[in-house]
């Protein structure tokens, strides 16, 4: 098992970086999306992300419980062919665990946290039961301004919490400015 950690600002180079390492690897390839086409903007870009993907990989999609989806990979033997699990992105993935109709309740935020949190922790303990490279990408939202209402501050905390768990858990990191790759684990 191994685990790659790839963040960045928006349009980095994020995903096309763990792209091309995914194909360069010369394994089969599972890439777990976790983007929802909830308005005509993420259908475009879910149709970008389509598109550059070479149609031999495995496309899984899962908005919220991707530790259900690395369990069953695990276990079912459907995909021991499979050497590469590329997870893109965990900046969705956040997003998508905030309802509005909970998350505007800030009454709400620390059960959300918690469970958001135990999501994470499963994806890391499944990862690590695997036999297989583990690419996973998301967004670096802590360097720009405080966002200026609660919600979002609620989302930039919660996603760097989940960047530094998984950071920490992986071999290798990598942060993107403006298309390249710099090594920092």
């Amino acid at each position: 098992m191994s685990m790659t950690f790839i963040t960045g600002g928006a349009r980095s180079g994020k995903s096309r970086f763990a792209e091309r390492m995914a194909a360069e690897s010369k394994h089969k390839v599972i890439y777990i999306a976790t983007a929802q086409a909830l308005d005509q903007e993420m259908v475009q870009r879910i149709a970008i992300h389509r598109q550059r993907r070479p149609r031999r990989w495995e496309t899984i999609e899962e908005p919220k419980y991707v530790s259900m989806v690395l369990k069953d990979i695990r276990k079912s033997g459907k995909f021991d062919d499979c050497g590469v699990i590329l997870i893109d992105c965990l900046a969705l993935l956040v997003s998508n665990w905030l309802p509005l109709e909970k998350a505007e309740k800030s009454s709400t935020w620390e059960e959300l946290r918690k469970t958001l949190l135990e999501e994470i922790g499963a994806i890391i303990q499944e990862i690590r039961k695997m036999e297989k490279h583990i690419i996973i990408v998301s967004n670096e939202v802590g360097l720009g301004l405080v966002p200026e209402y609660p919600l979002g501050r609620l989302y930039r905390d919660l996603l760097g919490e989940v960047n530094q768990m998984v950071a920490l858990a992986a071999d290798e990191v990598y942060f993107m400015v403006s298309g390249i790759p710099l090594k920092i684990k």
